[in-house]
């Protein structure tokens, strides 16, 4: 088989390929979830291993359950308190939020046209709090129609408990077996291209380690710290926003803009004065201080790279074409592409073709 056709082959199988995650997304979903979990826990488990114990070293198994317990633990945890908590505050916004439309058009929309010089003519602004708050009760209505629709069909129960079930055990598995999975997928490559191959692998590994261990740990601390400063200045929406606030900020400055102008917005319409918006910009601005000073550089440092209009092209392009399974994949295989560009680069900057001579090949 020539060059050539190999190429094609290989374009044509990647295409397949392609195409037939986007057909399996749904079914796949568990799977790449407990294949990210696993990812994890890998180097955890590698480390238990080496532990020794008054001269008893734990086995694979052995490690391997101790943190898939850890793991157990740590969700369970996430859905006693954490959810609770935040189901809490969506209950509270859907109160609040009819007072804080009326609040707006009746105070904040005149004034900020008195302030930029023009005048609201034929504007009635009970008119529009009422069209708003109408309008807002009909979402609310539809939202626990289809919560209610999906917690009573029964297709939907099926799916969701085959996933809760499915998930732990391929989880216990994947973590068993990582080192032979990888080392079976080494063996396989040509021995020609091993070397390149396993550099780049090495890389993309780099690039993943710190995009799962590092940026998820500084969205949970940032928003922790959000929560907390929000806490203390006495938001009432202070997790929804702060959490909010954390997560978003896998895209750089996003999570700190739309925090800073809920949290100010909820703080002028709870307490009415300047103080609390100042104390709200307070906490933002120690959070963008602990992130860019400490958190970052020692939990993520520069492996990512991916430019801000990257990530959110990446995480609404993989909702788009694959659905959940996109969004969970978009950043990971979105750093994994950006080290093998890297890598196509560096090798056209020592070609003949980057180097060739003016006027060769006329």
């Amino acid at each position: 088989m020539t060059t050539e056709s190999r190429n094609w082959l290989g374009l044509a199988m990647l295409l397949a390929g392609g195409w037939l995650v986007y057909l399996l997304a749904p079914v796949i979903t568990p799977f790449a979830i407990s294949a990210v979990l696993a990812y994890f826990g890998d180097p955890l488990v590698d480390r238990l291993e080496k532990v020794s114990l008054w001269r008893w070293k734990p086995g694979r198994t052995v490690a391997v359950t101790i943190v898939f317990v850890l793991m157990l633990l740590l969700l369970t945890v996430v859905l006693v308190i954490v959810v609770p908590l935040l189901l809490e505050q969506i209950r509270l916004l859907i109160r609040r939020l009819p007072e804080w439309i009326e609040w707006f058009s009746g105070s904040v929309l005149p004034w900020l046209a008195s302030k930029a010089g023009f005048e609201l003519k034929g504007f009635d602004p009970a008119q529009l709090a009422e069209w708003l708050k109408e309008y807002w009760k009909e979402i609310s209505s539809a939202a626990f129609k289809v919560i209610d629709i999906i917690s009573r069909g029964g297709m939907a129960v099926a799916t969701l408990l085959t996933h809760l079930i499915l998930i732990p055990v391929v989880t216990f598995y994947l973590l068993r077996d990582w080192d032979l999975l990888i080392r079976g997928i080494h063996d396989l490559l040509p021995r020609n291209m091993e070397a390149e191959i396993s550099r780049m692998a090495v890389d993309v590994d780099h690039v993943l380690a710190a995009f799962f261990r590092g940026q998820l740990m500084v969205m949970l601390a940032l928003g922790l710290m959000y929560t907390l400063g929000l806490s203390l200045v006495g938001i009432e929406l202070a997790i929804l926003i702060g959490m909010g606030a954390g997560l978003l900020s896998i895209v750089p400055y996003l999570g700190s803009i739309v925090g800073v102008l809920l949290a100010v917005g909820a703080a002028v319409f709870q307490f009415q004065d300047w103080l609390h918006p100042l104390m709200v910009l307070l906490v933002f601005a120690v959070g963008q201080a602990a992130e860019g000073m400490y958190l970052t550089p020692k939990l993520v440092g520069d492996q990512i790279g991916l430019h801000p209009v990257t990530v959110i092209f990446a995480v609404l392009a993989g909702g788009q074409l694959f659905g959940f399974l996109g969004i969970l994949l978009a950043l990971p295989v979105a750093a994994a592409l950006n080290v093998l560009v890297r890598h196509v680069h560096q090798k056209y900057r020592q070609s003949d073709l980057y180097h060739s001579p003016p006027g060769r090949g006329t």
